[in-house]
């Protein structure tokens, strides 16, 4: 070993064992006033939490260091694989020992920024991680033998008789995160503000006490689904059914401020005593979706697919159950209807991507353009206009006025534009333009636009925080059809091909007629996760920093990650990652810097300003010529938004 990669492993080491952790331990002190969350009286959980996660982390090390011949090290790898012992059942057992180990501290300390900020921080950091590098890194030094752990003990999509233990493991694993995030959102409580999901009309509606026979009902046949199912394709498929149903309904109660406050009853019978008591051990939130509704329709599926014979009852069943979250006044029509929305959407996510993979390829095949003397209207500058379009009508709603806007439209376009030229000019692109040129432009323009009108900069920042999500998302469907941002080339179940000769994917990756991964729809996605955390956090006033924070943390790691799937030529490399990985990595870091600014709550206030429609006319005009229109006769800087 040099001394040159004894110093290096040296450096990376005390980096993550020291700096890392105080660095975690720091945030926390510092973001403790503006998290004021609660924290369960919980010492022993947390004991355990931290112990096991120090158990893992030191028994994964120890493995590494045995069996791989090397340290947990991303630039120095170790040199065997590990797929043995611990690494059989856990595909990162260090990094959910870190997660465990943080979660535990933050309850023995009682920090609620470190429970509720810097533990989930830490996981989304490293599921980032490895799934923008790690996983990629393992396949290239181990072709073929990328770890699957446990892959002998989870059902796998092929007709065979799973044992019962298989089907025990799969109701665990399914029921054990449902049951630990809804009971989350329970302890956190309602909103400062909280939002009725009843309709007026259903206040008066009586409580059929007898119908908690039913409601009752749907946490055995829930449960038993899994353990009744016998072939392992069911199996998995129910698998992936409950976590796509936990994740995205867990996602809409921590992000959504509504409730759903049972009905009044005076209980006159034994089923009416069983409905108080289960009231009282129960909330007002997690209500919408109906988790009731969402198990009753996946267990009355795979009930019906296991026992074909006796499918109308088990339909019937869950319909009962469904029905009975009404007549006992456990949830609104609202609850349910999203309840059953969500059950069925899991149970046809297969068909549901299809669907969509047609649309996001139709689209990317759909480059147009129509000569108006020597301009040139390409069909994609419809995108880049609706998105600066919607982005500035609710910008312009959150401040006092419409006219403040426009310097961060302005100098973010300005902004896009002269990174485009600095980073990507050598693609053969005269006129590229970068999303991290646009964020030094907009924040150049909340600058101007605080110091022109009668608000405060970081509000003018926060309102435009707000509306990113929204602008980016919808301008990703400009990239598709340019073909900009495209994905490299992925499996044919997952990717779609682009064949038209005028789409980047073509015209500079010639990646055509190939499957690629769709990552403007990637990025469509994380953009509409992002939005719905800054809405909740928005509702509940938090500081602007907070906020601004929040939005730079959660779009980096999605970077990072959505990076890995790119496949764009002209993007350079540094140190095994891309450029905007590394950026991604800076934006994470500025975004945990930012959090711990002092600064009083925001009170945001949706208003119409007479003058809004003009301005976000004339900034959406601006977007759609810049992205959008171009003169291809020339040979200008600037002039043509395509090759040729």
């Amino acid at each position: 070993m040099t001394m040159n990669e004894l110093a290096g492993k040296v450096t990376y080491g005390a980096a993550f064992c020291l700096l890392l952790p105080a660095g975690l331990v720091a945030w926390a002190r510092a973001t403790a006033a503006v998290v004021p969350l609660p924290v369960p009286d919980a010492p022993l959980a947390g004991a355990g939490c931290a112990g096991l996660g120090a158990l893992l982390m030191a028994w994964a090390m120890s493995s590494l260091w045995r069996e791989g011949q090397g340290l947990p090290m991303n630039a120095y790898p170790p040199r065997q694989l590990v797929s043995g012992g611990l690494y059989r059942w856990l595909p990162h057992p260090i990094y959910v020992g870190a997660s465990l180990l943080s979660v535990g501290v933050a309850l023995l300390t009682h920090s609620s920024s470190g429970l509720w900020l810097v533990s989930p921080v830490l996981t989304l950091a490293w599921l980032a991680l490895v799934y923008g590098f790690e996983n990629a890194d393992l396949q290239r030094r181990f072709p073929g033998r990328g770890r699957r752990p446990a892959g002998r003990r989870w059902p796998r999509a092929a007709a065979l008789v799973a044992p019962f233990g298989q089907r025990v493991r799969v109701a665990v694993a399914v029921f054990g995160p449902w049951l630990l995030l809804y009971e989350t959102v329970l302890w956190l409580g309602p909103s400062r503000q909280p939002v009725s999901t009843f309709l007026a009309v259903e206040h008066g509606w009586p409580v059929g006490q007898w119908t908690e026979i039913f409601y009752l009902l749907a946490y055995p046949f829930a449960v038993a689904a899994p353990l009744v199912l016998r072939a392992r394709r069911q199996l998995r498929q129910f698998a992936v059914a409950g976590w796509l149903a936990t994740g995205a309904g867990g996602l809409l109660h921590l992000t959504l401020p509504f409730v759903a406050v049972a009905r009044p009853f005076v209980p006159t019978t034994a089923w009416g005593h069983w409905l108080a008591l289960e009231r009282a051990h129960d909330g007002a939130t997690a209500a919408l979706p109906s988790f009731h509704v969402v198990w009753a329709g996946l267990a009355a599926h795979f009930w019906a697919r296991r026992f074909p014979r006796f499918r109308a009852l088990s339909y019937g069943l869950g319909l009962a159950i469904s029905l009975s979250c009404l007549t006992t006044g456990m949830h609104s029509l609202l609850d349910v209807a999203a309840g059953a929305l969500l059950a069925t959407a899991v149970l046809n996510h297969r068909r549901l991507w299809r669907g969509l993979r047609r649309r996001l390829e139709r689209l990317a095949n759909s480059w147009s353009a129509r000569q108006l003397g020597p301009l040139r209207v390409l069909n994609h500058s419809l995108y880049a206009g609706l998105a600066m379009l919607a982005g500035v009508l609710l910008t312009s709603s959150l401040l006092p006025g419409a006219g403040l806007v426009l310097p961060p439209v302005v100098l973010g376009v300005v902004g896009a534009g002269l990174w485009g030229q600095l980073v990507e000019s050598s693609s053969g692109l005269s006129r590229p333009f970068g999303y991290y040129g646009s964020l030094l432009g907009g924040l150049a323009g909340c600058g101007v636009a605080a110091w022109l009108g009668p608000v405060s900069f970081w509000e003018v920042l926060a309102a435009c925080t707000l509306a990113l999500p929204l602008v980016q998302g919808v301008g990703r469907l400009r990239c598709l059809v340019q073909g900009c941002c495209h994905g490299r080339p992925g499996p044919a179940r997952v990717g779609i091909r682009v064949a038209h000769p005028r789409s980047r994917v073509c015209e500079l990756a010639h990646l055509g007629g190939r499957p690629v991964h769709a990552t403007p729809a990637y990025s469509m996605l994380a953009n509409l996760l992002t939005g719905l955390v800054l809405f909740r956090l928005a509702y509940e006033r938090v500081p602007a920093p907070l906020l601004i924070g929040s939005y730079l943390i959660l779009s980096g790691l999605a970077r990072f990650v959505e990076e890995h799937f790119r496949g764009e030529p002209q993007t350079p490399r540094l140190a095994g990652l891309k450029l905007y990985q590394w950026l991604a990595f800076a934006t994470v870091l500025l975004g945990i810097l930012l959090t711990t600014w002092p600064a009083p709550p925001t009170h945001f206030h949706l208003r119409w300003h007479p003058a809004a429609l003009p301005v976000a006319g004339a900034a959406a005009l601006l977007a759609a010529f810049a992205m959008g229109m171009d003169f291809p006769a020339s040979t200008r800087k600037f002039s043509r938004l395509a090759g040729s």
